[in-house]
C-alpha cells in the first residue's frame, strides 16, 4: 500500500474533545502507510482530547485551525466519530461549510460512526446510500439518505462505516477512494 497516495493531503476534522480515538488513529495510520499526508484540523489551536468511548484517552496536536484552511488545500476529508465530536462540529458554521465544499469539489469524503451528523448539517446526504452507527439511521433517513446496515458503503467517493469493528474495511475503502481522486457524481447534492 506504500505510496498509493503519493503525498496527497488528507484533512481529519475533529472537535476539541470527544473524538473516538481509534476512529482517528486507524484511518490516520492507513493514510500514512499509503504515502499520504494527514493533517489534524480542529476549531481551535493546541491539542484535542480523544476518547475511548466515555473515557479520556490520548491528546493529539492540532496542525491547523478550520479558519486557516480551505478544501482546496486537501485531496480528501476524513470525519472520525465519537458521539460528542460530530455533535459539536455540526454547530460550527466554518466546519459545515468546509464539509459541504468537499462534496461540491467532488473530493473523497469518509465518515464513520456518529460523524454523519455533521454531514446532515452540511446537507450532503440526500439521495446517498450510506451507513452509520445504528442510532443515526432515522436522522439520516429524515435527511434523505438511503441508510443501510452494512460494514462499509461507498457512494461516488463517499465512504461510510458503522463502528470501530468496521475500521479495516473502512480504511481500505478510504485509501482506494482517495487514490481514485475526484468523483463527478460526488457533487450531486451539495
Amino acid at each position: 500500500m506504500a505510496n498509493t497516495l503519493s503525498g496527497q493531503r488528507v484533512a481529519f476534522v475533529v472537535a476539541p474533545e470527544g473524538t473516538e480515538q481509534v476512529e482517528l488513529t486507524e484511518p490516520w495510520k492507513a493514510v500514512e502507510e499509503a504515502g499520504g499526508r494527514p493533517e489534524l484540523v480542529s476549531t481551535s489551536p493546541g491539542s484535542v482530547q480523544a476518547f475511548n468511548h466515555l473515557d479520556k484517552a490520548d491528546t493529539f496536536r492540532v496542525d491547523k485551525v478550520i479558519t486557516e484552511v480551505s478544501p482546496g488545500d486537501y485531496d480528501a476529508l476524513v470525519l472520525p466519530g465519537g458521539v460528542a465530536n460530530p455533535d459539536f462540529l455540526r454547530t460550527v458554521p466554518n466546519v459545515v461549510r468546509f464539509v459541504g465544499e468537499f462534496f461540491a469539489q467532488q473530493k473523497p469524503v469518509a465518515a464513520i460512526c456518529h460523524a454523519p451528523w455533521t454531514l446532515i448539517e452540511a446537507d450532503v446526504v440526500r439521495g446517498r446510500r450510506m451507513t452509520s452507527w445504528p442510532s443515526l439511521q432515522t436522522d439520516l433517513r429524515n435527511a434523505g439518505a438511503d441508510w443501510v446496515d452494512e460494514q462499509v458503503v461507498v457512494d461516488s467517493g463517499f465512504v461510510t462505516s458503522r463502528k470501530p469493528d468496521d475500521l479495516p474495511a473502512f480504511c481500505g475503502k478510504l485509501i482506494e477512494e482517495i487514490a481514485e481522486g475526484k468523483h463527478r457524481a460526488q457533487a450531486r447534492s451539495a
